[in-house]
């Protein structure tokens, strides 16, 4: 199905959507197997599993150093495929994307990396270094495979800019909630209340919020504004600090 009738057909029954992200790896591929189960479980709608790299120019801190850290336990791409399409079989109503940055796709082979992709059963990629303008060939090759090639909308994109991106997109849209990295806390006010409304008015495409959403105030307040919230950095932490097995009751608690 299409992923972003999917979304749709979920938000009938829930008032937002949730996605995760977990950077492959980091601390282990044992760890990620845990943290995905309890996802599962607890309602998580999408996960994003990032393919680590040396420099990921969109990502914090934690993440940053999560990326750093899963290069020096030697995890590869190949790792990553093999690692993601278990994931893929085993929690099918899950719907996963590989995160990472454009030149893993370019050292692996665009048409090649896609197709796998596609493959291993995941529904489509987050490239954040990959602009519309230079990407056309993988667009049209996420098209014809049937992959949704996630496009980010920002606070600083004019509504002109939004509905030439918006057109480019499939599957939903990624609103970037504020300017720089992620990790840091997102003031959600007026403000973003602003910005969510304009990017609702550029596509009919479901909206997912990410960069700094990390508590279930913050979800809360997403709700009536936007279809998904992506909670990243938070989880990265909690994992660090207190166990695989916190997962589950924080990602229960952001929906109470």
């Amino acid at each position: 199905m299409d992923l972003a009738i999917e979304l749709k057909n979920r938000l009938h029954t829930k008032p937002i959507l949730l996605m995760t992200h977990l950077v492959l790896g980091y601390p282990s591929l044992r760890i990620n197997r845990e943290v995905i189960a309890q996802m599962a479980a607890n309602g998580v709608d999408c996960i994003e599993l990032q393919i680590p790299f040396s420099e990921p120019i969109a990502d914090g801190p934690v993440i940053l150093k999560a990326n750093q850290q899963s290069l020096k336990n030697g995890i590869s791409v190949e790792d990553c495929f093999r690692f993601g399409q278990e994931m893929a079989t085993a929690f099918p109503t899950v719907r996963f994307l590989f995160m990472t940055y454009y030149n893993i796709v370019f050292k692996y082979g665009e048409e090649a990396f896609l197709r796998r992709t596609k493959e291993i059963g995941f529904c489509g990629t987050i490239i954040p270094d990959l602009p519309p303008e230079e990407g056309a060939s993988s667009l049209a090759v996420s098209e014809a495979l049937g992959l949704a090639p996630i496009q980010f909308f920002t606070p600083t994109s004019t509504n002109e800019r939004m509905r030439e991106v918006a057109g480019l997109a499939r599957g939903f849209i990624y609103c970037v909630a504020r300017r720089g990295v992620t990790g840091e806390q997102t003031t959600l006010d007026d403000s973003l209340t602003a910005y969510l409304a304009r990017c609702r008015q550029a596509t009919d495409l479901p909206l997912a919020v990410g960069f700094g959403i990390s508590r279930r105030e913050d979800v809360a307040m997403l709700r009536g504004k936007a279809d998904m919230a992506v909670i990243g950095t938070a989880t990265i932490q909690l994992v660090d600090s207190q166990g695989a097995d916190a997962v589950g009751p924080f990602i229960a608690g952001l929906l109470d």
